[in-house]
């Protein structure tokens, strides 16, 4: 007897096949009541959530945005923000450097070293109120490690996340 191998395409489509049918499965079972959350089916009524509506014009993500230096020149782009343990926003993380991210290096900096553009103007840029050499010189922000904070007078301040 000779054994022919399966074409990929065919596994790749008895793979999805295979979600698909799960996935529907999982419709069928039982669940909240309509208006009910799966945390408070059994506990009896839930309040609502409170709602609030951001109007686009107003607020926008800042992700992957990129920021300008003080002498205009190109600093990176916004990968990471950093919040203390409160919620409050105290760094954005830049993505310094390099080109096609060979030899680009991550740098925090402080939240009040950045000025965002007037609400409206969508492809404005986002300033930094620091040079290119202060930047340069600033060490790495590294995930899991101590974070030092480039300040907007060019100081390093450390986080404290006791």
């Amino acid at each position: 007897m000779i054994k022919k191998p399966i074409n990929k395409p065919i596994i790749a489509g008895i793979v999805s096949l295979a979600a698909v049918s799960m996935a529907f499965a999982s419709d069928d079972a039982p669940g909240p009541a309509p208006g009910e959350s799966a945390d408070h089916a059994s506990a009896g009524t839930a309040e609502p959530p409170s709602v609030t509506v951001l109007n686009t014009h107003e607020v926008e993500g800042i992700m992957g945005r990129p920021v300008l230096g003080a002498a205009d020149e190109n600093m990176g782009r916004i990968v990471d923000v950093i919040v203390d343990r409160s919620g409050r926003v105290r760094a954005a993380v830049i993505d310094f450097g390099g080109f096609l991210g060979v030899g680009s290096r991550k740098i925090a900096v402080d939240w009040s070293a950045l000025h965002f553009p007037p609400p409206g103007q969508p492809n404005a840029k986002i300033s930094l109120d620091l040079t290119r050499d202060q930047v340069k010189a600033a060490p790495e922000y590294q995930e899991g490690k101590p974070i030092v904070v480039l300040g907007a007078l060019g100081k390093l301040e450390p986080l404290p996340f006791e």
